[in-house]
């Protein structure tokens, strides 16, 4: 709903909201400056937006994941104990031996048969085969793989986890605003109250400046006999009340003032000071819209819990792909070469490299009930995040209803306290002026002196609260 409300009644001219930058060398903050500064220094700021940025990348990871990937594997190996292998030639030197010039059968002196061309053919085979089981005594043996590999089907993994990253991403940027509001919030809660020590010390300082006036008068009336030292006595008494009163509203100031500058990342400071005001509930400010339907848009608390409800969902559809195949396909070319010597390498042929294509498929048959588990533990844990989104509901409709009410009567105590401070106001008015004609006593003097400080500073403790409810409001329904 959307509806407006306002304070009527005119606000007392004694009193100050405002923190009124007067001629000061040091540094002077406004609200908004003060609430810039805080998100520059936030530690929970900067972490979220470094979570932020670790979670594009897991999405950025996850497309990865959908691509082929494509390795390549160099090995150097330097065997030791092996002695230079060198060609393997015996059978083709003993044919070369004996082979004769003409070709043909031929028998030698004792009958026995001569080689013939297929017999060089065969020792060369036998050569070859030898030499390359040589090979493997190689002191330096040194290859070279590049292997390319392909996911075809992983039971909806991959996209399944894109999707969970894409949700994450989420999560973290509404964590991100969720840490800005807050600490928005706390700022202008620090800044709120160092405004209401403010004006009490004004205030307060308003009332010594009234009791030392009267002081003054009755110091007066002693001379002249129209008063008694007792009067002066309790006149003194109530300034000197007032003046500790002061310096510990002033200490307080100080520590509210340490308080907001931590809240906004500094050192402590005594040379700073800020400048600002209230928001005035006497103009027209625009209720918070307490619908349920907007709110659950709105409040991040419930964005997050249903993104890490959408993930958890997610998850359990990876758990169930276990009981699913996956299958990959791949291919690979590799060169090798074996020598006796490090430097030495043989240029690499197409004929002779190793080339291979495969199709892998894999199906987990039994695991000992481990993939039944673990979709048992991702549903149990999908059901936990949806039993804290609905009582987070609750709570939240709990949460606005209390704020309203909170608002709704700071709206009234603010409605009453501007009347005490008119009355109190006039009440002192008439008491001075009946006092210095004589018809009124100096101790009602000080109590109406004491009225009036004790009403401007519950009026301003009411401005205080109602602004304090009202962002507190604004929180709740998620408009902060």
């Amino acid at each position: 709903m959307s509806r407006h409300f306002g304070i009527s009644a005119t606000m007392a001219a004694t009193i100050v909201l405002s923190m009124a930058a007067q001629t000061f060398a040091g540094q002077v903050y406004t609200r908004e400056e003060a609430i810039k500064i805080a998100m520059e220094n936030s530690s929970e700021i900067k972490t979220a937006e470094e979570d932020l940025k670790a979670a594009q990348s897991q999405v950025d990871a996850g497309y990865g994941n959908a691509y082929p990937s494509v390795d390549l594997n160099a090995t150097v190996t330097r065997i030791f104990g092996m002695k230079d292998v060198k060609p393997f030639t015996v059978m083709t030197d003993t044919y070369n031996k004996y082979y004769p010039d003409n070709s043909g059968w031929i028998t030698g002196p004792d009958g026995t048969p001569m080689p013939t061309d297929f017999d060089g053919v065969v020792a060369s085979a036998l050569d070859k085969s030898t030499s390359q089981a040589l090979a493997q005594a190689y002191r330096w043996q040194s290859s070279v793989d590049l292997s390319v590999t392909q996911i075809l089907y992983a039971a909806g993994k991959v996209g399944t986890g894109i999707e969970i990253a894409k949700t994450y991403r989420k999560l973290q940027e509404v964590t991100l605003d969720n840490a800005k509001s807050t600490v928005r919030y706390n700022v202008e809660s620090s800044f709120n109250q160092l405004l209401y020590l403010d004006s009490a010390v004004a205030i307060m300082e308003a009332s010594i400046e009234l009791t030392q006036t009267n002081l003054d008068f009755v110091q007066q009336s002693v001379t002249s006999g129209m008063a008694t030292e007792m009067d002066l006595i309790r006149t003194q008494l109530v300034l000197d009340g007032l003046k500790s009163d002061l310096e510990k509203l002033k200490k307080s100031q100080v520590l509210a003032r340490n308080a907001l500058l931590n809240t906004m990342g500094l050192d402590y400071d005594a040379d700073v000071k800020f400048t600002g005001e209230f928001r005035n509930p006497e103009e027209e400010h625009p209720f918070p819209d307490t619908s349920m339907a907007n709110v659950t848009k709105r409040r991040k608390e419930l964005v997050m819990l249903e993104a890490s409800e959408e993930m958890l969902s997610g998850n359990v559809e990876i758990e169930r792909g276990g009981f699913k195949p996956t299958i990959v396909a791949g291919g690979k070319i590799g060169y090798s070469n074996k020598q006796n010597e490090f430097y030495k390498w043989d240029a690499p042929k197409w004929s002779k490299l190793t080339k291979a294509v495969f199709l892998n498929l894999t199906m987990n048959l039994f695991n000992g009930m481990k993939t039944q588990e673990s979709v048992a533990q991702a549903k149990s844990k999908l059901r936990s995040t949806q039993i804290q989104k609905e009582t987070a509901l609750r709570g939240f409709r709990l949460q606005i209803e209390s704020c309203a009410n909170t608002l709704e009567d700071a709206v009234q105590q603010l409605e009453i306290q501007k009347r005490q401070v008119d009355l109190a106001t006039r009440n002192y008015e008439l008491t001075e002026a009946a006092y210095k004609l004589g018809r009124e006593t100096q101790l009602n003097l000080m109590n109406a002196n004491m009225s009036l400080r004790s009403t401007k500073l519950n009026y301003v403790e009411a401005v205080l609260n109602w602004n304090n409810a009202y962002i507190a409001l604004l929180q709740a329904t998620g408009e902060y």
